[in-house]
């Protein structure tokens, strides 16, 4: 799904929005959202998931073409865990 797409089913939804007024409602959830994530909170959602930054630690790598080990900088990444509600739905999809 697209953020396009996104706004057009939560418009079809909530009778009374125009996708001018949803997108304004989606662009302001979403970037809500990077601003917690960017203060260093963690984004708890009940029944969907939960969201936090983690700090991977500068490592030694390999070059798979030419073999050469090169040093791989310390990073942020975005973790998402699943909540038990999404991750039991999923399941109960993928067996029917």
């Amino acid at each position: 799904m697209t953020k396009s797409g996104l706004i057009e089913k939560v418009a079809a939804k909530v009778e009374g929005l125009t996708l001018k007024q949803t997108e304004i409602i989606v662009d302001t959830v979403f970037d809500s959202m990077k601003e917690a994530l960017a203060g260093g909170d963690k984004i708890e959602i009940r029944g969907f998931g939960n969201f936090r930054l983690r700090e991977r630690r500068p490592r030694k790598a390999r070059n798979p073409k030419t073999g050469e080990s090169v040093d791989v900088p310390q990073k942020v990444a975005l973790h998402f865990k699943m909540g038990k509600a999404l991750k039991e739905s999923l399941n109960l999809d993928s067996r029917g």
